[in-house]
Parts: C-alpha cells; sequence; structure tokens
C-alpha cells in the first residue's frame, strides 16, 4: 500500500499544495518550522482521522482561515482509494472514502496502516502511563475492530459508573444495584481488552527485541510487560473491593483503565537509566515492531513515517537505523531532516525510486 498524492488547503502552514510521491522513499528537507512534519501530519491524519500534533482539530486550520482539506489518493490492495477530510470552523468534520461520507469515523481506522517515528515518542517513556495505553490501545484498534468497539463500550460504562460517583457524593443514602449494573459492564469488556492486551505483546516483544539488538550492535538486552491488577485479582471482586474508596475518591480506582507498561533496560526502567540514545532506539526499535506486527496482520505493507529520526543517535545507530529501513522488507517511507548527509546516505543504499521535496515556509521550492 502506498499514498499516491496528496493535496492540501489551508492546513497548518500550507495554504495551497500538492505532492506526487515515489512508492519508495521520500524526503522532506528544510529548516525547522519549514513545515516537515505538518506534511507527516496529513498523511497521518489520512489514517487516523485526526492529528498527531494537535488532537484540536479546529487549531489546525491555517490562521485567519475558516476551512482546511486534505485529500490522498492511495493504492490499496490493487485498487484505488480517495480519501478526504475536510473541516469548517464550528462545524462537524467531514471524512470520506471514494466520496462517500463514514458515519463513525471509527470505520476508517486500520483501512490504511501507517506506522510513525517522531519525536513526540519520547513522551511514551516519560510521560504517565496514559500515554502508553494510548499508544497500545492505537495499535491493536488498527487492526482488531472488536477491540476498538470494546474499549469505546468500556470507556462509556467508567465515565457512567464515575458519574454516578459523584452523583452518591452529595446524598447520604447510596443505591448499591445502580454502581451494579456498570460494573458488570466494565467486567464484560474490560477482560476481553485485558487478554488481548497481553496477546499483543506476547506477539510483539521478540521482534522489538530483535530490532533493538541489531540497532544496538547487540549489546543491550530489553524488555515489555503490562503491569494490571487483573493479573492478580478478579476484576469483578476488585470493584466489589475498592467501593468504599471509589465513593470518596468519587471516580472508579481500579481497572484496565488503570494499567501501564513497564519500558525496561537490562531489567531497571529505561525512564530513569536510559541514555537518550538509549531511549530513542527503543522507541525505533518498538515502532519498527509495530510494522512488522501489523504488516502480517493486515497483509498490506503498512507507510512509514521517520520524522527527525536521527536525532540523539550516534553514527553507528544511525547507520544501522538506514541499513533497515532501505531493506526492501519495508515498502513507502517518509523522512524529514535538516540534514541532507543522512539521506544522501539512505539513498545510496537503496535500490528503489526516491523524491526529494525541499519544503520552505509551508511551500514546496523544487
Amino acid at each position: 500500500m502506498y499514498i499516491q498524492e496528496l493535496s492540501l488547503v489551508n492546513f497548518k502552514n500550507f495554504e495551497d499544495a500538492e505532492f506526487k510521491f515515489a512508492n519508495g522513499l521520500n524526503c522532506f528537507i528544510g529548516n525547522n518550522g519549514a513545515g516537515k512534519t505538518n506534511l507527516m501530519d496529513a498523511i497521518y491524519y489520512l489514517s487516523f482521522c485526526k492529528s498527531f500534533l494537535n488532537p484540536v482539530d479546529a487549531q489546525n486550520i491555517r490562521f485567519d482561515q475558516d476551512f482546511f482539506m486534505i485529500q490522498g489518493k492511495y493504492s490499496r490492495l490493487d485498487s484505488e482509494e480517495t480519501i478526504y477530510c475536510g473541516l469548517k470552523r464550528n462545524q462537524k468534520k467531514t471524512f470520506k472514502r471514494n466520496q462517500k461520507e463514514y458515519k463513525k469515523l471509527s470505520e476508517h481506522i486500520g483501512l490504511l496502516p501507517v506506522i510513525i517515528v517522531t519525536p513526540l515518542d519520547t513522551n511514551l517513556i516519560s510521560g504517565g502511563s496514559e500515554e502508553r495505553r494510548r499508544f497500545i490501545d492505537s495499535v491493536i484498534s488498527q487492526y482488531d475492530a472488536v477491540y476498538l468497539d470494546n474499549l469505546i463500550r468500556y470507556n462509556r460504562a467508567l465515565q457512567q459508573r464515575n458519574n454516578l460517583l459523584k452523583q452518591f457524593s452529595g446524598r447520604t443514602s447510596f443505591q448499591p444495584e445502580l454502581i451494579e449494573i456498570w460494573d458488570d459492564q466494565l467486567v464484560k469488556y474490560g477482560q476481553q481488552i485485558h487478554t488481548e492486551r497481553l496477546n499483543f505483546l506476547d506477539r510483539l516483544k521478540p521482534v522489538f527485541q530483535q530490532y533493538y539488538q541489531l540497532i544496538s550492535g547487540g549489546k543491550e538486552l530489553v524488555g515489555l510487560k503490562l503491569q494490571s491488577d487483573l493479573l492478580t485479582h478478579d476484576f469483578a471482586q476488585l470493584l466489589k473491593d475498592s467501593i468504599s474508596r471509589d465513593r470518596m475518591l468519587q471516580y472508579t480506582s481500579a481497572g484496565i483503565h488503570k494499567d501501564d507498561f513497564e519500558f525496561e533496560l537490562a531489567g531497571y526502567p529505561i525512564k530513569k537509566f536510559g541514555s537518550q540514545g538509549q531511549k530513542k532506539t527503543y522507541l525505533v526499535a518498538l515502532k519498527l515492531a509495530q510494522f512488522d506486527f501489523m504488516k502480517e496482520i493486515s497483509g498490506m505493507t503498512p507507510i512509514l513515517l521517520l520524522d527527525d529520526i536521527f536525532d540523539k543517535l550516534d553514527k553507528h545507530r544511525v547507520e544501522q537505523i538506514v541499513k533497515l529501513v532501505a531493506d526492501d522488507h519495508f515498502g513507502q517511507i517518509f523522512i524529514t531532516d535538516t540534514n541532507r548527509e543522512h539521506l544522501d546516505l539512505m539513498i545510496s543504499r537503496l535500490d528503489t525510486e526516491f523524491r526529494i521535496f525541499t519544503i520552505s515556509d509551508g511551500k514546496v521550492i523544487n
């Protein structure tokens, strides 16, 4: 699968731009702030119906304009797909596949698999558990529509239970039977989510460890595991046991929405003990493992977006990554950099077509 053409109108700092891409490597060169990452975000938008940089849709409209439009033409499983996203200020976002509008955006997730490596990935290590859950959930949701539906239903039940806990806080009476209705929903969907998270990690971990070994030169061992109350407790009993605390806190304090994922280096938290280069290597290996996983599950080769990937890496690790992504195992690749040297090194190793776009102030100048 690959994107053939991209059109932008009033998207971020791009007033009006059109691109025709190579099926192999596409490079965006330019100074910081030129708009290179915004192009990555536009491609991401067409796969996930949202920005990876700014979750507030209206803030992606170009300054002093009333709307934005992104449109992409894809080759997917021997057929062509046209995907359109449009937004007018104070109106609902429009998302279309081949001119037919989606009733639910969730129906689109997984159609066009994309893997992105970005400097923002450092939040997966330095941020809270919510960041890591969101990452794992987004990966699984791309290939498992049932998982996505379970997640949506779980979060709705969680919100209803939390609303009840807040309502009861101002009353002398408490009606446990109302809480139990939502407990049943949380257990039903939460157990399925928990099982799939474990299955996913079991399949991802060996591939991830292999990529880390290749990039690091085999000198370091890494780990990845789930931290969850459900590993040691029955979920239904856990909700019953925590009800007194939940009433006091006015929210649900136990469940799969509190899960975390431990990122380890040599048995220790990489957050505390890893260097910047080790952390970057960890994240790149994790995303490349995600690429392999999605490729196997979907039967399509995902688009790979590499945004400022070489920052904070030594020469050896840069060369190892270049060697990896230059392999024909990967399909269409987009890469941003301010340093032409890195890209020339990658191009010299490729036996495929490529295109280089020089970006300046939201315009293509070549």
